[in-house]
């Protein structure tokens, strides 16, 4: 399970949770609306090799491959 970041758009809280995929709907603790991804943070690869452009979002980045 990752720990992704995330923003929310309503009231600003960043934070970070631990979800099950990285499609699930995260709600902020601060006013429990739903939060945004926040693609800011640091990128780490799952396959243990360098990163060098990856936008954080492996659906469109082939960066670690």
């Amino acid at each position: 399970m990752p720990i992704l970041q995330y923003v929310c758009p309503h009231c600003g809280n960043k934070f970070e949770e631990l979800v099950k995929t990285h499609d699930e709907t995260a709600l902020c603790p601060a006013c429990a609306k739903p939060a945004e991804r926040d693609w800011s943070g640091t990128v780490y690869s799952a396959t243990g090799k360098p990163v060098k452009k990856c936008s954080g979002n492996c659906k469109t980045c082939s960066g670690c491959q």
